[in-house]
């Protein structure tokens, strides 16, 4: 038991201490590392935003410089955010991105095990919730079902496998020539291959069954390019 949990601590430092390393430049490259940006982020977060009541209290996990909350920012700007990360480099990025803007705040955590003692009505989170184990990803969702209220949403915008070996190489080869061709440094593309390490990424399916089971009435695949997808999840 007592090397479990060193493992985890570990593992924990080495996810922190990777992401502090980016946290300036994460945002310039973020697109080159998203071939599919502008679908994943600004035009999924458009249609979700489109079709439901404006939240009250938004949760933003594992909210880095910020980045998702700035889109849904833009759709839902009355609505009051949170922005839980274990990076607090990462967060002073936000805090500058959203200088003067109070109805955001922020939380240096881990939130795998604990949310905010707040109440609130949609839980966020982009491409981060792949670096759990699986038992982890189902403890976090049954969780986040337990603090939303009826009709409340959860969306991952996140990385995922495809789930056969063949087909995973077709993913993975795809981005990597992407990421060959998209102007990113060396250096920038060999800290991609350490961030690679810590991911435990799942299927789509498989975390649409995990959610279900978890007994959001509503779970759907919004969006889905290659390793990239949102799932939302309504209670």
């Amino acid at each position: 038991m007592v090397s479990l949990g060193r493992n985890l601590t570990d593992e924990k430092m080495n996810i922190e201490k990777q992401f502090n390393l980016i946290a300036e430049e994460y945002d310039s490259n973020r697109r080159k590392f998203i071939p599919c940006f502008d679908d994943f982020y600004r035009n999924t977060t458009e249609f979700i935003a489109s079709n439901i009541e404006e939240p009250k209290q938004i949760i933003d996990l594992g909210a880095g410089t910020g980045l998702l909350t700035y889109f849904w920012y833009q759709q839902c700007p009355d609505s009051q955010y949170v922005l839980v990360d274990i990076a607090d480099e990462m967060l002073n990025v936000a805090r500058k991105r959203f200088d003067g803007i109070e109805n955001i705040s922020y939380q240096t955590e881990n939130y795998i095990h604990k949310l905010p003692d707040i109440l609130f009505d949609a839980v966020i989170s982009a491409l981060s919730i792949h670096h759990l184990e699986d038992k982890d990803k189902k403890k976090l969702f049954s969780r986040i079902y337990d603090g939303l209220p009826d009709g409340g949403l959860f969306i991952n915008y996140d990385q995922f496998c495809a789930g056969q070996q063949e087909m995973n190489h077709w993913f993975d080869s795809y981005w990597e020539n992407k990421l060959a061709d998209s102007g990113l440094m060396d250096k920038d593309i060999e800290l991609w291959k350490e961030r690679r390490k810590l991911d435990r990424e799942c299927t789509v399916e498989w975390e649409v069954d995990m959610l279900e089971k978890c007994r959001f009435k509503i779970v759907k695949c919004v969006y889905s390019c290659q390793k990239f997808s949102v799932i939302v999840a309504i209670k």
